[in-house]
């Protein structure tokens, strides 16, 4: 999967202009790799990025070489959404790296309809270490084995090539079913009306008879 780049030299403000032009700013780095200042074309970037994640490796094309990279990280806006910034990770196939490894939950989970349960995903990535090259696209977990109320799968149940690490506790809860539970409404009490009616009668009553014996 190739990507093509341009190198620039302007940073800052300049930012803003490329945007303009339908570019989005980069950097890319890596072990024992110069740092080079990118734009890439925001509406390549995307397709390419729809395609590939973070986890699969792109060939970035810088004039006349070609380098292999992940995209690492991505700055969005938050208040357009709009992409502001992409990090690209210059890799080396002889090299191990970590990743982060998304889950992709298929099925629906039985317990769920039969027995009213409520679906709690618990963990969405996974870190893994392996060769760019072995890194996986992702991982495919189907919900069919949830059966019944409180039964679970962990990092254990993924299926993982020989070839990638997981570096996350091998007991670690991914997804469970668990029971509805349905909280109790909290009645207040009711303020008792006649005892505050007779406490207030009792003080002033009380407030007469001091009045009374000072005048006498």
């Amino acid at each position: 999967m190739d990507l093509v780049v341009e190198t620039r030299e302007k940073l800052g403000k300049i930012s803003k202009s490329l945007r303009r032009e339908g570019l989005i700013p980069a950097e890319l780095y890596g072990h024992g790799v110069k740092n080079l200042h990118l734009a890439v074309s925001a509406r390549e970037f995307l397709k390419v990025f729809k395609e590939a994640g973070e986890n699969t490796i792109v060939n970035l094309l810088i004039h006349d070489e070609k380098k292999p990279v992940l995209i690492h990280e991505i700055k969005t806006n938050y208040i357009s959404g709009e992409i502001d910034h992409v990090d690209f990770y210059e890799v080396r196939f002889d090299e191990k790296i970590k990743a982060k490894i998304q889950i992709e939950f298929t099925g629906e989970a039985p317990a769920q309809k039969s027995k009213g349960g409520v679906l709690n995903k618990a963990v969405s990535e996974i870190e893994v270490e392996a060769l760019p090259g072995d890194l996986p696209h992702r991982f495919t977990l189907s919900l069919e084995g949830l059966d019944d109320l409180n039964k679970s799968f962990y990092v254990k149940d993924l299926k993982v090539s020989p070839k990638v690490r997981i570096l996350a506790d091998p007991q670690t809860v991914i997804v469970t079913v668990t029971e509805h539970l349905v909280e109790e409404e909290k009645i207040e009490a009711v303020p008792d009306v006649t005892a505050i009616k007779v406490e207030v009668e009792e003080k002033k009553a009380e407030r007469s008879a001091e009045k009374t014996k000072k005048t006498e």
